[in-house]
């Protein structure tokens, strides 16, 4: 069975001219053969933390915490300790994807944070590393402290492609985020809340590191702050 997060992919490929192209990309097949496409789909109805790294600075007076919470679905909600730059971070054990122009990619997340400015967070794919928002190599979003603008960043060895003010965040409300690459073009086009890409990078793919699902947030002031991460979802060419 198809995994439901990608039907709009699915059945919107082909129907506008900004995805017309993904008609003959095999991932958006209602069944892609695990002998070609490998994946990863979490949609925390349960949360195991030792499938993860987590990374904390807890200078606050309590401390931070990962847990289940009561939605429709799943959800996995992440609370940071109460002091200013006090984070939390999760990044799945195992470097267990390798994106290349050659070989198609998509990464999808649903989530939300408590406050869209004074906040920093991350989700993507990247290496395994304890300063997530400072990483080297990686596809993913970022937000920083101080505004609403989420950034899409493509990176290799600290060498990075920046697509900043892609969409603007707002408190308590979840986002849709994807990208998707596609050996047709050579390029990774990315997209929010929609099926159809927002805007596309040429440069600096990752293709020499294995990658891993991370994410997390930090607080931009003495405040607990924190992330709800409905589901994410990663499929990979063989």
């Amino acid at each position: 069975m198809a995994n439901p997060h990608f039907q709009n992919l699915i059945l919107n490929a082909g129907n506008t001219a900004a995805t017309k192209h993904k008609k003959d990309v095999p991932m958006f097949l209602v069944n892609p053969s695990s002998s070609l496409f490998y994946q990863y789909s979490n949609d925390f109805m349960t949360y195991n933390s030792g499938d993860w790294t987590i990374t904390t600075t807890e200078a606050g007076s309590g401390n931070a915490s990962e847990a289940l919470t009561s939605q429709a679905g799943g959800a996995l909600l992440i609370t940071n300790d109460d002091a200013d730059n006090d984070l939390d971070f999760l990044q799945l054990k195992g470097e267990s994807f390798k994106l290349s122009s050659s070989k198609r990619a998509y990464f999808e997340a649903r989530f939300k944070v408590s406050d869209a400015t004074e906040s920093d967070f991350v989700m993507g794919l990247q290496i395994t590393d304890t300063t997530p928002l400072a990483t080297t190599d990686g596809v993913f979003f970022i937000k920083d402290d101080g505004d609403t603008n989420l950034d899409f960043i493509v990176e290799k060895d600290s060498t990075s492609t920046d697509t900043t003010a892609i969409h603007t965040m707002v408190d308590d409300t979840f986002v849709v985020v994807g990208f998707f690459i596609d050996p047709n073009t050579s390029q990774v086009s990315y997209f929010i809340n929609s099926s159809d890409p927002v805007g596309v990078v040429n440069t600096n793919l990752p293709d020499d590191e294995e990658l891993t699902v991370s994410f997390g947030i930090q607080n931009g002031a003495a405040a607990a702050k924190t992330m709800t991460v409905d589901y994410v979802n990663v499929i990979c060419e063989r």
